[in-house]
């Protein structure tokens, strides 16, 4: 029996599955770490945890799965995108990562856009505009606010990509998670030269990048003592979790479409050949699918927008659910199944943390409009799930503008597991929504990817035709998606209503 590994490293927790090549699951876990906000709009965490966690997931598994250590074949990884960790020559990590959802480098991010020569001339040079979640801004971040670290700096690796060197010593990369630090030239699956020079950023410190499923290194003695496996087991490239999990949901052709509702939520379309939008609303990244591309939009406070709920307002389901032995959103999706499709008139904009796709303002905010005296917790809940997947209608509708055909949509991550918000999602999105028999995502497609690449299966397109499976169809209500898409332009407007007076509200709060 051949096993393969797929390492997630997320940012509440890192899961690890083992996977038999047929596909089947044969063991998971999740080892969680803690996430640090030093600052408003600051979002850091300590390397050493994703390790750690990692190492003590695959222990867990073999123990779990009763595998033996020689059966495992390969071991692919995934991971939040964007994040930056520093190293120094000793191989010694700086300073705390910066992560995905930090916004504090909205002038870094117009300092790129200048040296570039504008807008469209870097949307031209790496298919992608500057935002703050990604890697670049924070590079220059280190460089204009910490220049003591900076001088120590000889290289920058994704969270991923930190876990790959101290599994196999190797620096290196591959070309879905690269395409998010904003370096690379995604036409040509290259880091871009053209804009490291005009950065004034030493090509030196970035890795090698692979394709998702090459070898890009072998589990070294000391990292196979740790996790209790033989030296030398193959590591791939694997891909960020966003590509990772499309290759988990098989969104590997075109017009089948990923929508996944977790921490953050992503649309998720699959393309043959480079397509970018001019705007840069949605972003435009190299696949882990060999010589193919995606097309991506990232709504920040998605699912976490009802984690927010939960935990700042939500005290009294906790403590119910808590007595009865169950989930708390069980019993909050229960709460908002009360209040009508709408929510009577009640608008709740999810930009808890800023918003990426596809408004591209790190000064958005949240916001509940619209409140009566009629509206109760009920409304409140089910607005916030509404609002949060509105947000996702809005990277659709963009999806669609480009004359990308999205024919199936399959859901994934929390708002997948719940059939109240598949429902919701059907009668938003206003077509089916579809679920599959994996429902492991980033872990499970790069454990596909570890196959593919060490010989399972010729490639990945194959691997993911031999393991995955539509299980369910959720078709939309006529009703309320007739109300839906009365409501949605009245969303949309909400947030060009209130754009200008977002910086003036955080001003507020940073001086």
């Amino acid at each position: 029996m051949s096993v393969y590994l797929g390492i997630d490293i997320g940012t509440s927790g890192t899961k690890t599955l083992a996977v038999r090549e047929d596909g089947e699951i044969l063991a998971s876990a999740t080892f969680e770490y803690p996430l640090s906000n030093p600052q408003p709009g600051w979002s850091e965490q300590n390397p050493e945890d994703w390790w750690t966690a990692s190492a003590d997931g695959v222990q867990a598994v073999l123990q779990q799965g009763k595998i033996t250590p020689e059966s495992v074949r390969g071991i692919g990884l995934s991971g939040q995108m964007h994040g930056s960790v520093f190293l120094n020559k000793q191989q010694q990590v700086i300073r705390p990562a910066l992560l995905w959802n930090d916004q504090r480098t909205a002038l870094e991010c117009q300092e790129i856009e200048s040296r570039a020569g504008g807008r469209a001339a870097l949307i031209e040079m790496v298919a992608n505009p500057a935002l703050t979640g990604f890697t670049a801004p924070k590079i220059l971040w280190l460089r204009n606010h910490e220049p003591k670290h900076y001088e120590q700096l000889t290289q920058v690796l994704l969270p991923k990509d930190y876990v790959r060197f101290r599994l196999t010593g190797e620096y290196a990369t591959e070309v879905s998670d690269a395409s998010g630090t904003l370096l690379l030239d995604v036409r040509h699956r290259c880091w871009s030269q053209a804009l490291l020079s005009r950065l004034e950023i030493d090509p030196a410190l970035l890795p090698k990048v692979y394709e998702s499923e090459e070898v890009s290194g072998h589990l070294s003695a000391s990292a196979a003592k740790r996790l209790g496996l033989p030296a030398g087991v193959p590591v791939v490239g694997g891909g960020g979790d966003q590509a990772a999990g499309a290759v988990g949901n098989g969104i590997v052709s075109r017009g089948v479409i990923s929508a996944t509702l977790g921490t953050s939520g992503v649309v998720f379309a699959h393309s043959d050949e480079v397509q970018i939008d001019p705007d840069g609303r949605l972003h435009t990244f190299c696949h882990a699918v060999r010589g193919k591309w995606h097309v991506m939009g990232c709504v920040l406070s998605a699912g976490g927008s009802l984690q927010w709920y939960r935990n700042q307002l939500g005290q009294p389901e906790k403590a119910t659910a808590e007595a009865m032995g169950v989930d708390p959103y069980v019993l909050l999706n229960a709460e908002a199944a009360q209040a009508p499709a709408g929510s009577e008139g009640l608008f709740f904009l999810p930009y808890l943390t800023g918003e990426r796709s596809p408004l591209n303002d790190p000064h958005a905010r949240g916001a509940w409009i619209g409140l009566t005296w009629r509206h109760g917790r009920p409304h409140l809940v089910r607005s916030v799930m509404e609002g949060a997947t509105f947000a996702m209608r809005d990277c659709l509708e963009v999806t669609k503008e480009m004359q990308i055909p999205v024919g199936e949509i399959r859901v994934s991550g929390g708002g997948a597991r719940s059939p109240f918000w598949r429902q919701l999602q059907a009668d938003i999105y206003g077509q089916p929504v579809s679920t599959i028999n994996a429902e492991q995502g980033p872990a499970y497609g790069v454990a596909l990817l570890a196959a593919a690449g060490t010989g399972a299966y010729k490639d990945v397109v194959e691997a993911c035709q031999a393991t995955i499976r539509v299980v369910s169809q959720t078709p939309p209500d006529a009703t309320a998606k007739a109300r839906y898409d009365a409501a949605y332009p009245v969303y949309r407007q909400l947030y060009r209503s209130l754009k200008n007076d977002f910086p003036k509200i955080e001003a507020l709060v940073t001086g």
